[in-house]
């Protein structure tokens, strides 16, 4: 949460996130796994037409075709002449194009402690960017907003491309507009505390990162941060906690970072294997033209494994250490990016936060699923007080799934959390993680 207007962008970012439309008929050719030309490997993704799977029988057959009772009776009498249904057959055989992406579309209504409540419409377009290329995951762009009625607005565009025989991963995103939120503090015991300061942030932000390709399955590359918002205290005759420094002042962070990453799960939309380690760095400097300078280190570590053929319990650990002088929402928010659900984003935030938690999934027919979590985590000013089991924050929950894409076996979830001393009601597009 390098600025809140992150929280809009997290929406547009794919990793797996646009939803699929309920009223558009499903894709339902079958993705197999594929070796990568000319490295030994298996792709991550790939997906072919089940006519071509499926290829078999009597060469000299027209698939589809329909038989002609005339023919029939010929064949009977013995004639070999040439009959209308050979020309019926073969317009017959005429293949139906094959769909070279899936549109995804829907208004997800948002109950969220933070911001209110309301509305994300999305919109997303998932597709090979080169319908050639059977080693490369399938490509996103998108675009998201948010309106609540607490009076945030905002909208973001965003694009996760995967190129080149999955040599590289391109990713962007921009988003603007304006969040209001509360502000308890930096640390737990103000979190605990239970007061609250409402704030409203206004401005943008952009974000791109490209990555390359490396040995064992690893990528690498360069990514750039840029922003500017302004903070406001809005209107409040309760008690609050002192307010931060810089308010009403324009604000600017910019950031050059690295990331390393490494994903061996075959559908990153839902994984059902595999397993995801990722490591990014961030570096805001007054070079760069930041009003801060500060460093922002993030880890992930995500293992999934099948219990049967449709179940699945998935794991995920996140790290996370911010040095320096940070504005406060520079700090490691507890409750953003699921890690953990049940909390309200913010209320929890310092300079050290850890999170983990357990989930397991289930599919059931006619296209419902169901999953159930627990986890815990903290926040901690020093790596050195890490793991006291009296700051302990933990979650606890679930929810029904609905798939809405079965090509990319993309689900709808809807999640019912309960958290230290308090809970929430969130919906979202793909897997918590």
């Amino acid at each position: 949460m390098k600025t809140l207007l992150l929280a809009i962008s997290i929406f547009v970012m794919l990793a797996g996130t646009p939803v699929a439309n309920a009223g558009m008929p499903d894709i339902d050719d079958p993705c197999i796994a594929e070796p990568v030309p000319n490295s030994g490997e298996i792709s991550r993704t790939s997906c072919f037409k089940r006519d071509d799977i499926l290829a078999g029988g009597d060469q000299n057959s027209v698939p589809g075709s329909v038989p002609d009772p005339v023919k029939k009776k010929e064949e009977m009498s013995g004639s070999s002449s040439t009959t209308k249904s050979e020309t019926q057959g073969a317009n017959h055989a005429t293949k139906k194009p094959a769909h070279r992406g899936a549109i995804v579309a829907a208004p997800l209504p948002i109950v969220s402690p933070a911001v209110g409540s309301g509305i994300i419409p999305i919109l997303g377009y998932i597709f090979p960017f080169d319908k050639d290329d059977k080693a490369s995951p399938p490509s996103v762009i998108g675009a998201a907003g948010l309106i609540t009625n607490d009076g945030s607005r905002g909208f973001g565009l965003g694009a996760d491309l995967f190129v080149k025989n999955d040599t590289y991963e391109i990713t962007s995103v921009y988003a603007h507009g304006n969040v209001n939120y509360n502000l308890y503090g930096v640390g737990f015991a103000a979190g605990s505390a239970g007061l609250k300061l409402p704030l409203e942030q206004s401005g943008q932000m952009f974000f791109c990162e490209v990555l390359r390709r490396l040995k064992w399955k690893f990528f690498l590359g360069p990514r750039f941060w840029t922003g500017d918002s302004v903070v406001d205290v809005r209107p409040t005759d309760q008690e609050t906690p002192p307010p931060p420094p810089d308010i009403g002042l324009h604000t600017t962070l910019r950031a050059l970072g690295v990331r390393l990453n490494r994903d061996t799960r075959p559908n990153r939309f839902y994984p059902i294997t595999g397993m995801l380690l990722e490591f990014t760095s961030d570096f805001f400097a007054k070079s760069l033209g930041s009003k801060y300078s500060f460093q922002s280190y993030r880890l992930t570590v995500n293992k999934y494994g099948s219990l049967s053929e449709h179940q699945v319990l998935a794991y995920n650990f996140f790290a996370c250490g911010t040095g320096g002088e940070p504005p406060f929402y520079g700090n490691c928010v507890y409750g953003t990016n699921n890690e953990l659900r049940g909390y309200e984003a913010g209320r929890y935030l310092d300079r050290h936060m850890f999170a983990t938690q357990l989930e397991y999934r289930l599919s059931l027919p006619k296209k419902f699923g169901i999953a159930g979590f627990g986890g815990v985590g903290e926040v901690v000013p020093s790596g050195s007080q890490l793991f006291r089991i009296a700051n302990f924050l933990p979650s606890i929950g679930g929810g029904p799934r609905y798939e809405l894409s079965k090509k990319y076996h993309v689900n709808l979830r809807a999640d019912f959390a309960r958290g230290r001393d308090s809970w929430t009601w969130s919906m979202g597009v793909g897997e918590a993680f």
